[in-house]
């Protein structure tokens, strides 16, 4: 099968459900752990917004016009706390109501240790098993992404806001205590929430004191002896044998590929017997 590739589609079972995408078509690539498996790139890429030829993607797919011009691209979106829709100066204020202006949750999350995230309400659990987060706790459900950006930057001065793929492709973390985690940071940053929640009106930031862990399982056979990152711009052909998937990864025993960091190449996916 051969296509323009997107980041692989997951659907949270256990463990969770992972599609190739390329093209229209899809892949399950769970029955293909423990076998050989090639991904050969054709030298094509299209933009994902535009569908342009283009010799370089930025930001994960984009063509540098579609980069530079749409919001989905600002770094506002990597920063949320830096929106500047309401100084009149968003790139596309319409995608912007739609998109950042809609229920987001803030989050602890368990991926090569415990961090702190925020994702539309509509992307769980999409986005932590992106994240290859082994558990996951929302804490706040809040009206914007730019609310969500300022409970983020205070959480953040005493959890990390990133996950290293690194570790978190070497080894199962150790489980945590999420809730335990969660009331700690709470009371340590009592002060600075509130002066947030000030800002806003009354039902703008609602703390969901009653959810529960939701723990994540992985389709992994063996964790990578190395770490070797595979790169379609450096070679053109991958092959290996699937020992495991977890967040967008690919993990072989030759080493490991981000299948997202490609989104817009043309890949030819094979099996051999």
């Amino acid at each position: 099968m051969q296509g323009i590739t997107e980041k692989m589609r997951t659907q949270l079972s256990s463990p969770v459900q992972y599609q190739l995408v390329l093209n229209d078509e899809s892949i399950d690539l769970n029955p293909y752990l423990g076998k050989t498996i090639k991904l050969r790139f054709t030298g094509h890429i299209a933009c994902v917004h535009c569908h342009k030829a283009i010799k370089k993607t930025f930001n994960q797919g984009y063509c540098y016009p579609c980069f530079i011009k749409l919001a989905q691209c600002d770094l506002c979106i990597l920063k949320p706390e830096t929106c500047h829709y309401a100084h009149g100066t968003c790139r596309e204020p319409l995608w912007g109501e739609a998109f950042c202006f809609q229920p987001h949750l803030v989050y602890l999350a368990n991926s090569s240790g415990i961090k702190v995230g925020i994702t539309r309400q509509t992307q769980i659990p999409t986005r932590w098993i992106d994240q290859g987060a082994v558990q996951a706790l929302p804490i706040f459900r809040v009206t914007s992404r730019y609310l969500a950006g300022l409970i983020e930057v205070v959480l953040a001065k005493h959890v990390s806001d990133k996950t290293s793929w690194q570790k978190m492709l070497k080894a199962q973390p150790e489980f945590i205590d999420l809730v335990a985690q969660r009331d700690s940071l709470l009371a340590l940053c009592e002060a600075e929430l509130t002066q947030i929640r000030q800002q806003f009106a009354p039902d703008a930031m609602e703390l969901l004191s009653n959810e529960q862990i939701v723990e994540i399982q992985f389709p992994i056979e063996h964790y990578p002896n190395k770490l070797k990152s595979f790169n379609f711009d450096q070679q053109s052909e991958v092959s290996g044998v699937l020992q495991g998937i977890k967040g967008q990864y690919l993990l072989l025993d030759t080493g490991v590929l981000n299948i997202r960091k490609f989104t817009g190449y043309e890949l030819e996916f094979l099996v051999d017997d």
